[in-house]
């Protein structure tokens, strides 16, 4: 039974991977910090439905001793760094926090996995951040870094530094350059969740309008579980390299926003422009989009589109379900568990 160990297990695309790894027969380990004791709500399924091959363990990567000693007894066969601070616009506000958390704890890890005798392979989280203001369309394995915001820098440096170990030291670690994939496990703080939950509130009768910033800023949107599966063929590949997971193509806000409300046959049409527009529902004029200005960011990154041939060549991956139609299924999701919430 081969074992993998996971950091960001409770996360988004940790508890998607988890549930990858067990249906392949695997053994799961996953790394919960101390404050996600609470937070456990994306796997207590698999906890509760095959606890002999979920393993939890509690601890803080910046705990280098005991996490090398973890490491050491597990002896797992593959490691996903899925873990960090993962928010781009909250990285302008704790910038050291996000630095430490995306990029100095890629360093040390890559350093604890060099000391240990047990051969390991490393996946690595990276982002479609590292390239920001890049003038290169669509970006691919090759395209030069140049992020615009701490997270990106951050991102940008584990990038390098892993391709360092792996050039360097032999480390079997892999780049996973991931555009944004969205789920219905997505927090609720990404802009995504937001409109997909706010329209599910407001078709069940909610009367607090959907407050966004920039609706023009474009996104290559995909979906989460269809990246995991690529996650995964990253660590069976014969050789460690570096990979884009991407749809290709862009999905502007207002498009996402508009496929949601859809979803839930609630048409909304646009009036206005600037940080005056706002949508109204077609029926009856009533406002349930505006525009707020505390949610533009400081700097907005070019079109930040991937281009996924070499996952496409090399792991036979491919994303199925992009933009619109992942704003769909997330809408249809949150309906559930609001209508369920509210008895609507």
């Amino acid at each position: 039974m081969k074992k993998a160990f996971i950091l960001g297990i409770t996360g988004q695309d940790g508890s998607y991977l988890a549930e990858l790894l067990l249906g392949r027969g695997y053994h799961v380990h996953g790394l919960v910090r101390r404050a996600s004791m609470f937070n456990r709500a994306r796997i207590e399924h698999l906890r509760s439905s095959d606890p002999e091959r979920l393993t939890l363990h509690y601890g803080e990567l910046s705990d280098l001793t005991s996490f090398r000693r973890l490491l050491s007894r597990v002896q797992p066969d593959e490691l996903y760094h899925l873990a960090g601070q993962s928010h781009v616009g909250l990285s302008f506000e704790i910038p050291e926090a996000t630095c430490q958390e995306n990029g100095l704890a890629a360093l040390h890890l890559l350093e604890i996995v060099r000391d240990l005798q047990h051969p390991m392979r490393v996946y690595f989280a990276s982002s479609s951040e590292i390239f920001g203001a890049t003038s290169s369309f669509p970006q691919c394995e090759t395209t030069p870094l140049d992020p615009i915001n701490p997270y990106g820098c951050a991102k940008a440096f584990a990038t390098q530094i892993a391709r360092v170990y792996r050039k360097a030291h032999g480390v079997f670690v892999v780049n996973g350059i991931t555009y944004n994939h969205e789920s219905p496990r997505r927090g609720e703080n990404f802009v995504t969740r937001k409109i997909t939950l706010a329209a599910a509130r407001l078709r069940a009768g909610a009367k607090e309008p959907l407050r966004l910033g920039n609706l023009d800023a474009v996104r290559d949107w995909g979906y989460a579980p269809e990246y995991v599966e690529g996650i995964w063929q990253s660590l069976q590949a014969e050789a460690a390299g570096d990979y884009v997971f991407a749809t290709g193509q862009l999905c502007s806000v207002r498009e996402f926003a508009q496929a949601a409300f859809a979803a839930l046959d609630l048409d909304i049409g646009f009036a206005g422009s600037g940080v005056d527009e706002v949508g109204r529902r077609l029926d009856n004029g009533e406002t349930v989009l505006r525009i707020d200005p505390v949610y533009y960011r400081p700097v907005e990154a070019t079109l930040l589109v991937g281009d996924a041939s070499r996952a496409r060549t090399i792991l036979r991956w491919a994303p199925r379900t992009v933009g619109p139609e992942v704003a769909r299924v997330m809408a249809l999701a949150d309906w559930e568990k609001v209508r369920g919430e509210t008895g609507s």
